[in-house]
């Protein structure tokens, strides 16, 4: 009966429910490619498997594949839902519902009777096709891979399953922009986190109204995430839907997306958001931005980016919108397990093995969004100590901070929803959570843990002094030339040895100067000591390490010799020790020695101090086979008679390469030393002839050249004398400079330490002052909740002391303030109950409630219950005692026995 209905549907096909152009689906679709089985009796599912899975073309127009989950309650949400779908709208529809494991699915059947489309239970192998709504069966879990559907068996049968997650994480990943999630009716959280993966991904999400949902959990988690796009009843999402996709540039259009947009529209733009915002978001990629911007156009059915600027200034509410929008807060608790793994087996081992005495780590965790990886970080952390270092004390401090506040003030919350038991082990979450109504709060110790705070960290000065640097899935927004200012800046932020980890998409790109691969795989990276300038040379002056300010190796130049030995031997290695050159593995030069000009020269454009970019030409090949061999020995490799020199001049030189092992700090570096070659001795000439002095002229030179050697020797101690003052100029000079530039350095330092400080302070009084606020508005909550209730409450610790009263426990114990951490037996009370005390003791041993009524000395009956105050880690703490008046109930309860005494003494003869 209901193949029937469907039969009757499908031939009428009015004109306004052909696909809209915007879509890109052919309007109507043709007999010979695509049969429509829908037409026929009966729906069979094999043949939809056949017609879907057949041999045509692979490549075809896209079309949105949509995702739908719904739990209890959903049945009807669906039906108004594909009862407003038209019969050709060129989109195809998947349902993961909650079925029950045992039974048949009916749930193609009842579909049916709502739909002109076609309604099928997935097959494995089913291609998805438009205008087709496919039903999952019961008992398995959904995926999507190339627009084809298949099965999988649960892994755990019964218990927590999350089968709408399972299917819109691969919709996201197999459809990008071209898919979107639809959460229904139903319970509990599933599907929030498959919704995250459809809003990175660049999808839309719909969900319904929780006003009009039977079951309002899912819909609710849904948009307590922040994940909606568009929030209406079942029966007007599918209209609102699309509207969306028909004013979606990003599903028809082919063109590259900078094409599409006018740039100075999109600066306006930036500009609006900057002014609105405060934040600036121009060195974001501009693929990242148009795909946003557009998503938001879609949502306001607007068509071009000019209009939404307009659209923007007359609402500024959309700036905090199109904020969110581009923040992109997707996370979740140990996302990329190989990194996580890597992290908890050997970086964690290796920072605490390094530790012998009571100390703190630190780590910073930038872009936490919504603080997912900031106590999974804090979770491994505790795993480790736990299992190597018990024994110490060892604390970690993480600063988690990110861009969007509204994200850190719910990471600082730390409660989630029910279905991360999907991403967190069952033991984990026994360990380090708490289970509270629709969801889990992370225990007290992994809290306190870590520090949250707002920052910008393209602006914001950044913290120091870290053991580990956690920058995930952040870097990919960012252009190149804003990542090459951040990576330095990372590299200055940790410690010697520090450890930085980038998300699976992100990698360290050319500065293998500054980090080291511990897993490239995993994208975790260890800092080195750069001895290379240059590559942070893009860093903000503020934040510069004092050692890498220079673009260019240390100067070649000697200091000022310091005594007669120091002179001698600097004067030796000036003019008689060989020229020579000391690089690092790379080739790249860090000290030179002696006059290098007739062996190496720069090379023209960037400065480049790599030994073989300034060899000369014909070296390159001898200098870079030897650095090879030297690599591989001891011994130092010769090189003989290197022919150099121009046309005017040609001399020979020997090169030595050698790898140095010793001292330490020399260890792993390579030195190049240049010697001039012996020329061939000159052919001596026969003398022409004796050449003969008469004995005066001999005398008279040497008068003159005892003269001359007079003089010069006195020319000569004047000129020492004052060279040698010059020196002891020079050298007071040069103390005084280097005085002046080690304070210099020192100020810098003290001044970066300080800010770096300021920035922590500001981070612990901003999360103390949240946590007043907050203490002060539960206490608030809490007053009045009690006065309210007119019961009188008393608060007793386990020495039964005075810890807290209301109002209405002064009329029957007549406290005052000075009362609290008094022993409840020293005060007066009005209640005939000596047993108090005793009865509290019990129940602190027993921790089983007691529940009696009193009487008072003025006549009126109290019910007392006493029970066992516990904690939020649930441990007994002291006692909670209410007193109730219950003086009305006794006397009704008095009336009636004596009605029931007088009745019964009448009937008596």
């Amino acid at each position: 009966m209901n193949t029937k209905r469907s039969t009757k549907k499908s031939p009428a096909r009015p004109k306004s429910a052909a696909v809209p152009a915007a879509l890109g689906v052919s309007r109507v679709l043709s007999k010979t490619s695509l049969p429509r089985i829908a037409r026929s009796k009966e729906v069979n599912p094999a043949q939809v498997k056949a017609s879907e899975a057949g041999g045509g073309p692979r490549e075809r127009a896209p079309f949105p594949i949509i995702g739908i989950g719904a739990s209890a309650g959903g049945l009807e949400a669906m039906e108004q839902f594909f009862s407003n779908v038209p019969a050709a709208s060129g989109l195809a529809f998947v349902v993961v519902q909650h079925l029950d494991p045992t039974h048949k699915g009916m749930l193609v059947e009842l579909l049916q009777r709502s739909t002109a489309m076609r309604v099928v239970q997935v097959q494995e192998g089913m291609r998805v096709i438009p205008d087709c709504v496919y039903v999952i069966p019961p008992n398995h879990d959904l995926s999507l891979l190339h627009g084809v559907l298949h099965l999988f068996d649960p892994v755990t049968p019964r218990g927590l399953r999350l089968p709408v997650d399972f299917f819109l994480r691969t919709l996201a990943a197999d459809q990008k922009e071209r898919s979107a999630g639809i959460i229904l009716s139903g319970m509990g959280g599933d599907g929030t986190l498959g919704l995250m993966a459809i809003k990175e991904a660049a999808g839309v999400v719909l969900v319904q109204d929780p006003a009009s949902a039977k079951f309002d959990g899912m819909p609710r988690s849904a948009i307590a995430a922040g994940l909606a796009d568009i929030v209406a009843p079942a029966d007007e999402l599918p209209g609102k839907l699309i509207e969306y996709l028909r004013h979606a540039p990003l599903l028809v259009k082919t063109e590259p997306v900078e094409a599409r947009a006018d740039e100075s529209e999109l600066a306006k733009v930036l500009v609006l958001l900057r002014s609105q915002t405060g934040h600036d978001f121009a060195l974001y990629k501009r693929s990242t931005l148009y795909r946003r911007i557009e998503r938001r156009m879609g949502l306001h059915q607007i068509s071009k980016i000019s209009v939404y600027g307009r659209y923007l200034r007359e609402n500024p509410k959309e700036a905090d919108l199109l904020f969110k929008e581009l923040l992109i807060g997707v996370t979740s608790f140990f996302r990329d397990p190989e990194a996580w793994a890597q992290l908890s087996d050997q970086v964690m081992p290796s920072l605490l093995k390094g530790v012998s005495v009571p100390t703190s780590l630190r780590a910073w965790v930038a872009g936490c969004s919504t603080g997912e990886e900031a106590y999974s970080l804090a979770i491994i952390f505790h795993e480790a100590l736990a299992l190597l270092r018990p024994d110490l004390s060892v604390t970690l401090r993480i600063f988690a901070s990110d861009l969007d506040r509204d994200a850190v003030e719910k990471a600082r919350r730390g409660f989630y929803p029910s279905s991360i038991a999907a991403e967190v082990s069952p033991e984990r979450l026994k360990r380090f959570f708490v289970p509270e109504p629709n969801g889990y709060r992370v225990v007290k110790a992994i809290r306190e843990t870590v520090i949250f705070a707002p920052q910008d960290i393209i602006q914001d000065p950044p913290f120091t002094k870290l053991d580990l640097l956690l920058c995930r899935n952040l870097l990919i927004y960012f252009t190149p030339e804003l990542q090459r200012k951040l990576l330095p800046l990372f590299h200055y932020s940790l410690k010697p040895g520090g450890v930085l980890v980038l998300g699976s998409a992100e990698t360290i790109g050319g500065f293998t100067s500054l980090f080291s691969a511990i897993n490239a795989k995993a994208r975790v990276y260890r800092r080195l000591e750069s001895t290379a300038g240059p590559a942070t040379a893009d860093l903000p002056p503020a934040f510069l390490p004092r050692s890498s300010s220079a673009d260019f190796p240390p100067s070649a130049s000697v200091s000022v010799p310091l005594n007669l030995q120091a002179a001698a031997e600097q004067w030796i290695l000036q003019r008689l020790a060989p020229a020579a050159v000391l690089v690092n593995p790379e080739g790249d030069i860090v000290y030179i020695s002696g006059r290098i000009g007739r062996y190496l020269e720069p090379a023209m454009g960037k400065a480049n101090w790599n030994i073989f970019a300034m060899a000369r030409e014909g070296w390159r090949y001898e200098l870079s086979q030897a650095f090879r061999k030297a690599g591989g020995q001891t011994e130092p490799v010769l090189v003989r008679q290197l022919a150099t020199g121009g046309s005017a001049e040609t001399h020979s030189v020997d090169l030595s390469v050698q790898g140095l092992v010793e001292p330490k700090a020399l260890n792993g570096l390579t030195m190049f030393v240049f010697t001039e070659a012996r020329p061939p001795a000159p052919a001596t000439k026969a003398r022409a002839g004796k050449r003969t002095l008469s004995a005066t002229l001999v005398l008279e030179l040497e008068a003159e050249l005892a003269k001359a050697r007079a003089e010069a020797q006195a020319v000569h101690e004047q000129m020492q004398t004052t060279s040698e003052e010059l020196k002891s100029l020079n050298e007071e000079s040069q103390s005084t400079n280097e005085e002046l530039q080690s304070t210099n350095e020192e100020l810098t330092t003290s001044k970066e330490e300080m800010q770096s400080l300021n920035e922590e302070l500001q981070t612990v009084n901003a999360e103390l002052q949240a946590k007043v606020d907050e203490l002060v508005a539960a206490s608030t909550d809490m007053k009045n909740l009690l006065n309210s209730t007119e019961i009188a409450t008393v608060f007793l610790d386990r020495n039964l002391r005075v810890r807290r009263f209301t109002e209405q426990a002064t009329k029957l114990f007549n406290f005052i303030p000075g009362d609290v951490g008094r022993p409840v037996t020293d005060l007066a009370t009005d209640l005939l109950y000596p047993e108090l005390a005793t009865d509290a003791t019990e129940v602190l041993r027993k921790l089983l409630s007691v529940d009696k009524e009193i009487a008072t000395h003025e006549g009126r009956w109290l019910g007392v219950r006493i029970m066992p105050y516990r904690t939020m880690d649930d441990r007994i703490d002291g006692v909670v005692i209410t007193f109730t008046d219950i003086t009305l109930a006794k006397g009704l309860e008095a009336r009636l026995r004596s009605e029931i005494a007088g009745t019964s003494t009448e009937k008596k003869p």
